[in-house]
């Protein structure tokens, strides 16, 4: 997917795309659509398939726009890089987003039954954890994503689980502020979080998907080609040995600026984790090296260069597609095959 020069909604670009099927069956992505001054919208587009194999869009409007208070600031707004779960105990598609309002990037969730007509639940509320030693709430955060089922919470008892990436430097938003670590962390980089709601009050309530509890780390940057930070990619996949989930690491040096505008020298690749299926907050496998990194010119070139950056995951005729944003401006697909034992 391109921007089409004709619409001003997307005169800074398509990336980061979410995904889903419509009760039809209908394959469609939620691509972050971009107007000038970097307002971000999700868009909603079906897939064109050639010969089984993804190949284009057809547009079908916007589905999700900065339209709330703390989704928008006085000099910017955005709903932005939303993923998608299509969790089937409760009949419904969760979209996580950043919602870019007064004090930055903060997490919210939405709901639909058909991918065109979306509920806010709200912004994300984290409980207070006294071990912790912190509100998470104070602190931005990205890349959220929730398990497609029920998993074994920190009680054993069966809980829905969203990953997310909290940002510790409050410079982001207050000069001079810095950096404020969570007790018994002591490594600042931005790293994978997992939280926690019983499955019980979710099944009551949808609305309690967005009051998280039981926070736990679940990874930090351990390999050179993500030194510099990690993050969560599509909805883990549930496979043999535990969850699948595809993420992010960056690499490079970091600008000063937290203007994405003036990052030109960081690299974003593509890698994946194995979690424990009993625990998802232990990693039992993660890749050494990159499964997918800047390439093509699509990646390389573009409003942020060498950014290959992994948002959907989808099983086409038996085969699974990862759909990502290209150097933020463009979307690409790629084939993602298992080799080896």
């Amino acid at each position: 997917m391109a921007p089409d020069p004709a619409d001003p909604n997307e005169a800074e670009g398509v990336l980061n795309p979410a995904s889903g099927r419509t009760p039809d069956g209908r394959l469609h992505l939620l691509p972050r659509i971009v107007a000038e001054g970097n307002v971000s919208r999700v868009g909603l587009a079906e897939v064109t398939l050639t010969d089984g194999v993804p190949s284009g869009v057809e547009r079908r409007g916007v589905v999700l726009a900065p339209d709330e208070g703390w989704e928008r600031g006085l000099n910017n707004a955005g709903t932005e890089d939303p993923r998608i779960t299509w969790v089937p105990r409760l009949g419904l598609h969760v979209m996580t987003y950043v919602a870019y309002g007064p004090l930055g990037p903060r997490l919210a969730l939405a709901v639909s039954e058909d991918l065109r007509d979306w509920r806010r639940l709200g912004p994300m509320h984290f409980a207070y954890q006294a071990g912790l030693d912190t509100d998470l709430n104070l602190f931005p955060n990205k890349d959220a994503v929730l398990f497609p089922e029920p998993v074994p919470g920190p009680d054993g008892e069966p809980a829905y689980a969203m990953l997310h990436r909290p940002m510790w430097d409050l410079g982001w938003f207050r000069d001079g502020e810095g950096v404020h670590l969570p007790a018994g962390v002591t490594d600042d980089r931005p790293g994978i979080w997992v939280s926690y709601v019983p499955a019980a009050e979710v099944e009551r309530d949808v609305t309690a998907l967005v009051r998280l509890r039981d926070h736990r780390l679940v990874a930090l940057s351990e390999h050179p080609w993500e030194e510099l930070k990690i993050g969560a990619g599509p909805a883990p996949i549930r496979v043999e040995v535990g969850w699948l989930l595809l993420h992010h690491g960056v690499a490079g040096a970091m600008a000063d600026s937290h203007d994405p505008q003036d990052q030109q020298r960081l690299t974003y690749s593509a890698g994946a984790m194995i979690l424990d299926p009993e625990d998802v907050s232990r990693v039992l496998a993660r890749s050494d090296a990159p499964m997918l990194a800047p390439e093509t010119e699509e990646e390389k070139s573009g409003t942020v260069p060498n950014v290959v950056f992994p948002t959907a995951i989808e099983e086409v005729d038996g085969v699974r597609y990862v759909f990502y944003g290209m150097a933020d401006a463009h979307i690409g697909v790629a084939r993602l095959d298992r080799v080896g034992g």
